[in-house]
């Protein structure tokens, strides 16, 4: 049975926003306290980048549901209301603290995590890496992610399926935040695709829109306009994805919007046809692969796989979008959606297996 409680957490004069899931049902004893003993309930948690924002809480969703799944888990989530690196890596600090038996980690900042990471191993938390690979210092040698190159070059794929053969003209380019390693190598894939399969094309950027979907909109509307001629206007972050089409609706451009994720407006904006597609990165079922595997771990008492642990990516257009708004309408759904590729990789994980240092 599920318990959701909301608070508000001050971190650095941030407000972070804890949600907490119990299982129902006996625990195995965890590797280092919270169900020391046996029988009682494992102490687990989930931390990432930016909790207000629908990438998040879809990783969030999935762990939690993976948690209530196993049963005899005491699950909390934490993260901090806008992306800040430091405000969420306090956060995880004080997690650790509490959720003894272990904690999955998704973050946009890897550098600041190695200490933190690495120190909670030493501890005797185990810590899972989600949907950002983490830095050797780190002692992470679990990730569970896409690659994202591929992702980017899904979307230029489409892309260019939309356009006149030999299409010539700019396309431009948008990263919520340059230097994160996830979005890079999405906004890297665009432009490396583009480059070998339409060289009249040429890729301008990535320039920084902002993960704030105020500054998103404003960072865009500035390129619209500096770039009038461009066929395609391209992001590799939800907020790009539905502020992109608001413009192009409200403007009426003749040009080509899309990005990444699968927020509740950016789908109503692929069912409208502003956005031609949107490249679903899979947050849920990741969320809940990283979360299940972290849980067998610990109960069974058996290591964690080794290395990256790829997963899939999905193109949403007009032939899908139907379903996709099905499997949003809640947890359970989602869940119901996922639930024969979840039993397929957890069957056998290792066939998912990559080597650690091919993340990208």
């Amino acid at each position: 049975m599920r318990r959701t409680r909301l608070c508000a957490t001050a971190v650095a004069a941030v407000a972070a926003c804890v949600l907490s899931a119990c299982g129902g049902g006996g625990g195995g004893g965890g590797q280092s306290g919270g169900a020391q003993g046996g029988g009682g309930q494992l102490s687990m948690g989930i931390a990432v980048a930016n909790i207000s924002l629908n990438f998040a809480r879809e990783m969030v969703d999935g762990a939690t549901s993976a948690a209530q799944h196993a049963g005899g888990v005491d699950f909390q989530a934490v993260g901090p209301p806008n992306t800040d690196g430091p405000a969420e890596e306090k956060l995880f600090q004080n997690l650790v603290k509490t959720a003894r038996d272990g904690v999955v980690l998704e973050n946009l900042d890897p550098p600041i995590f190695t200490r933190p990471a690495a120190q909670a191993i030493d501890q005797g938390v185990p810590v899972v890496a989600l949907d950002t690979a983490p830095t050797p210092g780190s002692k992470m040698s679990l990730y569970v992610g896409n690659d994202n190159y591929e992702l980017g070059t899904m979307l230029a794929n489409e892309l260019l399926k939309r356009l006149p053969p030999n299409p010539s003209g700019p396309v431009v380019i948008g990263v919520p935040n340059p230097g994160t390693p996830v979005l890079d190598s999405r906004a890297k894939g665009i432009a490396d695709t583009l480059k070998a399969k339409a060289p009249g094309i040429t890729p301008l950027g990535p320039y920084l829109t902002y993960s704030d979907p105020n500054q998103n909109l404003q960072a865009w509307q500035s390129l619209v306009h500096a770039n009038p001629t461009a066929l395609a206007f391209l992001g590799v972050g939800d907020a790009d994805s539905y502020d992109l089409a608001k413009i192009k609706r409200d403007e009426n451009g003749k040009y080509l919007v899309a990005g990444a994720d699968v927020d509740a407006k950016t789908l109503q904006e692929v069912k409208a046809g502003f956005d031609f597609v949107t490249i679903d990165p899979e947050h849920f079922l990741k969320g809940y692969i990283a979360t299940a595997l972290l849980i067998k771990s610990v109960k069974e008492k058996t290591p964690l796989p080794q290395g990256w642990l790829h997963m899939p990516g999905l193109v949403v257009d007009q032939g899908n979008i139907d379903t996709i708004l099905k499997r949003q309408t809640s947890p359970q759904a989602a869940y119901d959606y996922y639930k024969p590729e979840i039993d397929k990789i957890l069957a056998n994980p290792n066939a998912y297996l990559r080597p650690l240092g091919d993340a990208r």
